[in-house]
């Protein structure tokens, strides 16, 4: 298969997305920008084109993929009803990175939902995502558009390096703003539950909701008789082919700990940490602010395949800070939850 990348910008005309349109309506699946990360988007209620996104992603059917909207109104088509609690949520954080799960409408095939009866939705703040829904005409479903277990794409390039001849069309709006998945809140339960966090923080759900429990499988592994009730639970993710271990403790005690190997390690610091006294190399992946270590995270995590590393051990980050949590779910399940405290 023949992949094509096109540069498009939101000025220009809706020409520019024909090929795009033309390849959602025929149950086809295209690679699109979020604010997030680059989306695999296809006809959320199309079984064909929900398969063709399983199928180009390598990602286990149990899996559920988020469908994207539009517009807030959108919503109604595709959920049995619409709580108060989702009609705030969406007042303050729509267009944007929070995903909110409802019981599903009875058109929402099941392969959208991993066999769940329920769905996730969310309304993209990127412009361009937002108009190929709209001139579609469909709900997208959307997971990231990367080989799955691989780290989710925040470039039009990553897209192509993983997906080129799987896919047959890719828009590059340019870099994601965000740099990790959305926020996932289900809202289907007696009490509303984060259970993938995102940009979208704890501190900011509780503040509209007022009480918001955290799922246990955001920082430790989903136990065996769990279903994945969100994407990124179950499934390893996000990893690229070093083997990544994370890092627990002050600076010095860290490069006391990984001097002792041999340069096909690599580390992951923060951007304020000084390297006198490391002796191995290193990549920098952000001020230690959850927001410009979400932007830079997997960028860095793939950076570490280009160079040929073999493994890496990354600074841990502040779990006392909530607002990390985010960063730290991610980098726990590119790890595989292997933490060494030093």
């Amino acid at each position: 298969m023949n992949t094509e990348l096109v540069k498009i910008t939101i000025e220009d005309s809706d020409e520019k997305f024909n090929k795009a349109v033309e390849l959602l309506r025929n149950e086809e699946v295209v690679g699109m920008p979020t604010e997030t990360v680059y989306g695999l988007a296809g006809n959320a209620l199309s079984p064909l084109a929900v398969s063709r996104i399983f199928e180009a992603k390598g990602r286990p059917t149990d899996n559920p993929l988020i469908v994207h909207i539009s517009e807030f109104s959108e919503i109604y088509d595709l959920v049995k009803a619409v709580p108060e609690e989702a009609k705030r949520l969406a007042e303050k954080f729509w267009p944007g990175p929070l995903t909110i799960i409802l019981p599903k409408a009875d058109k929402v095939p099941y392969c959208t939902t991993g066999n769940l009866e329920t769905v996730a939705v969310r309304c993209p703040s990127h412009e361009i995502a937002r108009r190929l829904i709209k001139l579609s005409g469909l709900p997208l479903a959307a997971p990231s558009a990367n080989l799955s277990g691989k780290p989710s794409p925040t470039k039009a390039d990553h897209v192509y390096e993983d997906l080129k001849g799987r896919i047959p069309f890719i828009i590059d709006g340019g870099d994601c703003a965000e740099g990790v998945e959305s926020t996932v809140i289900t809202l289907a339960g007696d009490k509303p539950r984060l259970l993938r966090p995102g940009n979208v923080t704890l501190n900011e759900l509780v503040g509209v909701l007022g009480e918001v429990e955290v799922d246990d499988a955001v920082l430790n592994p989903l136990k065996s008789t769990e279903t994945a009730s969100s994407p990124g639970m179950k499934y390893k993710h996000y990893s690229p082919d070093a083997k990544i271990t994370l890092v627990k403790g002050s600076f010095d005690a860290f490069c006391e700990f990984v001097n002792a190997f041999d340069n096909k390690t690599y580390a992951m610091i923060f951007n304020e940490d000084s390297v006198e006294n490391l002796k191995i190399p290193y990549i920098k992946y952000g001020f230690a602010d959850y927001k410009n270590l979400a932007h830079n995270l997997f960028d860095s995590l793939r950076e570490l395949d280009k160079i040929g590393a073999k493994q890496c051990f990354v600074r841990y980050p502040d779990d006392e800070n909530k607002d990390n949590l985010a960063v730290l779910n991610r980098l726990l399940r590119a790890a595989g939850f292997n933490v060494i405290e030093v």
